[in-house]
């Protein structure tokens, strides 16, 4: 089923900041280097480049500003799960964080700062979305289709798409026929009057733990539809004082030896994914903490008890999910999800719950990377194609039969305990020497050899056999056939020590 069109207009703060531009501003004919994306990735490719001399590239963006899903999920009490000192580039630091955790708006103004501060404006174009690009071999260059019928050369593309920028819709019976109004959380309708409606929340994922306790206190009422427990922890968030302020901009070692020491606290906690059982241990056993202060009703509290070995799926971080569970007007149901009617939701116990609105919290198609757009390569192989049983690529970042194409948050480089920041940095390192040897050589393209390929992701996957993810429970790391396509397994400096620059042997290069 189509998901329903409901594309809501963002907050005041979002559109106070959206640059117009006319859409048709012409694209120059070609460029060294073209990126597809204006989130984390999409900047810090950009910026990089200009630090190499780089001015010979283009930021295409389809919607009106930049900032990915930061500009995207506006819902109530969207925030980050990752400190904020560790949330930024290395390059440029933030020493004003309101709070150790930040919310929304605070990094979308990040991403706006580091956008104007590094003069990208005059690269980026808004409102361009890429439908498809395809490999001329012979010309060494890909050539990249607009939307609006517009081309565009580069000798480099690099997609900075990211794994959570198109909302999964769920496919649930009658949907279609749902005469309230319902919308995705990454499509937030803020026009809609929530106050004194009876609301259905359907999912339990990191976005619903933020704005179901946000939604509570307005509503009339609540039923939360839960297919699965998620296993919630305490958020160790609280606001910087003026001082703590003052001390990381007075004097920048301070931020620097916070950024490290969160750094390293959180990278030890690849043992909870990777390490013996007894270290999973300790987690659930807080875990069961929480939720015991939290949450008084027995029968509540048995509901909200996950099933899943702990890590098996996206350990969420919240102190106020579980008591906004506990309050009168919220319902949740655990019984699956029949038919949607006209005014309601019917489960299979035949129970049918009326509804003015449904809010669905159920995520990203994250393993379908790249998609809808159609990548051509060599001999006019279709990426889909290359990818039918799940993606893949070498480090996550360059595919077989696509020479001088890079993914940025590629297949298998999500992780479970620490920044994607750190991960970017790594890439966008890796993909500008790779630049440098296509300059110094005077190559025409480099495209990783496909048994350098089968290997490392052979590796890769005998290294998520062994960790918790291979546990059995399903999540958005898995395809539909059950191949963990998201997940890094392993330490983040390994990573970056494996992403120092390419290897030539791996690599054919014309």
């Amino acid at each position: 089923m189509e998901p329903p069109e409901n594309r809501a207009r963002m907050t005041s703060d979002v559109e106070e900041h959206a640059v117009t531009r006319d859409p048709l501003v012409p694209l120059p004919r070609r460029v060294e280097v073209a990126i597809i994306g204006s989130g984390f990735g999409g900047l810090c490719m950009a910026i990089r480049l200009q630090h190499a001399g780089i001015e010979d590239f283009v930021l295409l963006e389809k919607e009106h500003e930049v900032g990915g899903c930061w500009r995207d999920n506006t819902y109530p009490g969207a925030a980050c799960d990752v400190p904020s000192h560790l949330y930024s580039f290395s390059f440029e630091r933030k020493t004003d964080w309101s709070r150790r955790f930040a919310p929304q708006a605070e990094i979308l103004h990040y991403l706006r700062h580091c956008t104007d501060t590094y003069g990208l404006r005059r690269h980026l174009h808004l409102r361009t979305e890429v439908t498809g690009a395809a490999f001329d071999e012979a010309a060494g260059l890909w050539r990249i289709h607009i939307a609006d019928g517009r081309t565009l050369e580069a000798r480099v593309l690099v997609s900075a798409c990211g794994q959570l920028n198109r909302p999964a819709w769920p496919r649930l019976p009658g949907l279609e026929r749902f005469e309230g109004t319902q919308f995705h959380s990454a499509r937030w309708d803020h026009g809609y009057p929530l106050e004194g409606k009876t609301v259905a929340v359907i999912g339990t994922g990191a976005s619903a733990i933020q704005f179901v306790p946000r939604l509570v206190p307005r509503v009339k009422q609540l039923f939360l539809y839960q297919r699965s427990a998620p296993y919630v922890l305490p958020k160790p968030d609280r606001a910087y004082g003026w001082f703590e302020r003052a001390l990381y901009s007075w004097l920048p070692v301070s931020q620097t030896g916070s950024r490290w020491w969160t750094y390293w606290n959180h990278e030890s906690r690849v043992l909870v994914f990777e390490g013996p059982a007894w270290v999973r241990g300790i987690l659930e056993r807080r875990f069961h903490r929480h939720l015991e202060r939290s949450v008084p009703d027995p029968r509540l509290r048995q509901a909200l008890t996950p099933t899943d070995p702990i890590g098996c799926k996206r350990v969420l971080l919240s102190n106020d999910y579980y008591p906004a569970l506990t309050r009168s007007n919220v319902e949740v149901v655990t019984e699956g999800i029949r038919e949607v009617t006209p005014h309601g939701l019917i489960t299979a116990d035949g129970k049918e719950r009326e509804v003015d609105a449904l809010i669905h919290g159920t995520g990203f198609q994250a393993t379908d990377f790249l998609a809808p757009m159609r990548i051509t390569g060599r001999g006019g192989r279709e990426l889909n194609e290359a990818w039918r049983e799940g993606a893949e690529a070498y480090l996550g970042l360059t595919v077989s039969g696509f020479p001088n194409l890079f993914l940025l948050y590629g297949p298998n480089t999500n992780l479970g305990h620490n920044s994607i920041v750190f991960m970017l940095e790594s890439q966008v390192r890796y993909v500008l020497a790779c630049l440098r040897v296509l300059r110094e050589r005077n190559l025409r393209f480099l495209d990783v050899r496909p048994d350098a390929q089968r290997d490392f992701n052979a590796r890769l996957q005998r290294g998520l056999e062994r960790s918790v993810w291979a546990a059995g429970c399903t999540s958005w790391y898995k395809t539909a056939g059950g191949r963990n396509t998201n997940n890094w397994p392993g330490f983040t400096f390994r990573y970056r020590r494996q992403t120092r620059g390419p290897r030539l042997a791996h690599y054919e290069a014309v």
